[in-house]
């Protein structure tokens, strides 16, 4: 193949981190703020949410929530009942202890020492503590419940390190919290809510992941169960996509979600929380992007295809887009994915070739180019994203007829959709290694200057306390993480890996994000 001249100056090979960053900002996907920690996402990058939250939340729609709103502004009090939820957020909480500002008497501002606040309120990390409140208010008999409530909205979180989409100190999420009258209940819930979450992962946004519950030491503050979806990035390094908890009756305790059981008693419900957020987009950068930048599963694309009319700013382009025209109402009139096809005609001014870069960029599925010639021979000119580059280095452009095309697009679709799931699953399969039973294997495994070591599934034997805390030591000192029990892993039949004891069951290990 000749020389390519890819659209990005960072290779993945190169420095993935530096091409991450440069994809976000070649694709037009988001910038930042003037605030550190928060991030302005722009028309493509939000299209892309928009898709996501709209796919998930008819899913979530279809187990039987209902959606409302929650304040973001939480009474400390709240967050003061539960000691171990707050302390798991204490050092990321972001406070307002004011309510108005005055001169300072240097030109600027300042918080009214007259105006502070009788209590401090939190802006919401997560919403446990007052939708608490509320399913208090409002279960009062077994016959309220089960209770299922979601909510969209912003959280904030004061991180120190941040990297748009993947971790910024105020993210976009949806959060769903349930309340059941039995246990059992409530464990099916928290697993149905993960294989929601494994189902939008993996055939709206083409993610592979495995499921699978967290260890004790990656539990959520304050829950008795946590699982999480992980999907691992072109690095090889892992990153959890979503996450669902059974909380017990620990949060029902601290809120006071009581009710009337079937034999006249008083019983605490059990509660789920769950939730995922903007940084499955950084998940979909880092798992389908290439050296020319983002790449689009259709399912979640704003636009599926963009038609390029070649405009010669002259009498042939009202004739031109006309053509043009034609195949985009031919192509809004059919379906891919179950949904009509979103196409756009991009006929503002500009060369094509440069429009046709920033397509690229952005990752748009399929663009159409249509010149003078093309229109004369009733053709168009075809590029996919996932097969953008010929044997001879130049884009490998198809030319069908506009009949042709319009009848196969969605196809090709649906086509892209399914291969960019199985290459990535493939890629993934590759990395994931086994059968190393030696800490020494692991140690060598994940050793400094290998490449991309991927994840490794080991024995281990759950221990819990001092013993966990020593695992977890011991995988900080190597940067490693334990990432979660794969649902329908092999079952364990050595010894384990952290401890010589027998193994009860396999656990995956990874550096992560």
């Amino acid at each position: 193949m000749s020389q390519i001249r890819h659209a990005l100056s960072v290779k993945r090979a190169d420095d993935f981190a530096q091409w991450y960053q440069e994809v976000v900002s070649a694709a037009d996907m988001a910038e930042e703020s003037g605030v550190r920690g928060c991030m302005v996402i722009k028309p493509w990058g939000y299209g892309i949410w928009e898709r996501i939250q709209r796919l998930l939340d008819d899913r979530i729609k279809a187990t039987g929530h209902d959606n409302a709103y929650f304040p973001l502004l939480i009474p400390l009090r709240n967050f003061a009942r539960e000691a171990e939820h707050v302390d798991g957020f204490a050092k990321e909480m972001a406070v307002v202890t004011h309510h108005r500002l005055v001169a300072d008497g240097k030109g600027g501002l300042m918080p009214d020492p007259e105006a502070k606040l009788e209590e401090p309120l939190v802006i919401r990390p997560t919403s446990e503590t007052i939708i608490g409140d509320a399913m208090a208010r409002w279960v009062q008999s077994w016959r309220d419940l089960p209770l299922k409530l979601n909510q969209w909205a912003n959280v904030m979180r004061w991180e120190m390190r941040t990297r748009m989409f993947l971790r910024t100190s105020e993210f976009l999420w949806q959060e769903g919290h349930t309340a059941h009258e039995t246990a059992a209940e409530a464990k099916e819930h928290t697993l149905r809510m993960l294989e929601v979450y494994r189902a939008c992962a993996e055939e709206d946004l083409a993610l592979p992941v495995i499921a699978g519950e967290k260890p004790e030491n990656e539990r959520f503050p304050g829950a008795v169960e946590t699982w999480s979806i992980e999907a691992m990035m072109q690095d090889g390094k892992a990153l959890q996509a979503g996450t669902s908890h059974y909380l017990g009756t620990n949060f029902a305790e601290a809120s006071g979600i009581k009710f009337q059981d079937r034999d006249g008693g008083q019983q605490l419900a059990h509660t789920t929380s769950w939730g995922v957020s903007t940084r499955m987009i950084g998940g979909v950068i880092m798992v389908h992007g290439d050296d020319d930048g983002l790449k689009v599963p259709p399912a979640i694309a704003p636009w599926q295809v963009v038609i390029v009319p070649m405009l010669r700013e002259d009498d042939g382009d009202a004739a031109l887009i006309e053509y043009c025209e034609g195949l985009r109402a031919k192509l809004a009139a059919s379906n891919a994915l179950r949904e009509p096809v979103r196409v756009l005609l991009d006929s503002k001014p500009g060369k094509a070739a440069a429009k046709r870069w920033d397509w690229v960029r952005k990752g748009a599925p399929l663009i159409v180019e249509v010149g003078g010639r093309d229109m004369a021979e009733g053709k168009v000119s075809l590029l996919r994203r996932d097969a953008l580059w010929a044997e001879n280095g130049k884009p490998a452009f198809t030319a069908p007829s506009l009949d042709v095309a319009a009848a196969s697009i969605p196809g090709m679709l649906e086509a892209m959709q399914a291969s960019l799931l199985a290459d990535a699953a493939a890629v993934r399969d590759s990395r994931i290694t086994r059968g190393v039973t030696d800490i020494g294997e692991l140690e060598a495994h994940f050793a400094d200057g290998v490449k991309n070591p991927g994840w490794l599934e080991v024995q281990w034997s759950k221990p819990t306390g001092a013993a966990l805390d020593a695992v977890t030591e011991k995988l900080k000192s190597l940067k490693l993480t334990l990432r979660n029990v794969p649902i329908g892993a092999a079952a364990a039949d050595g010894t384990c890996i952290f401890t010589g004891n027998p193994a009860i069951e396999r656990v995956l290990v990874a550096r992560a994000y």
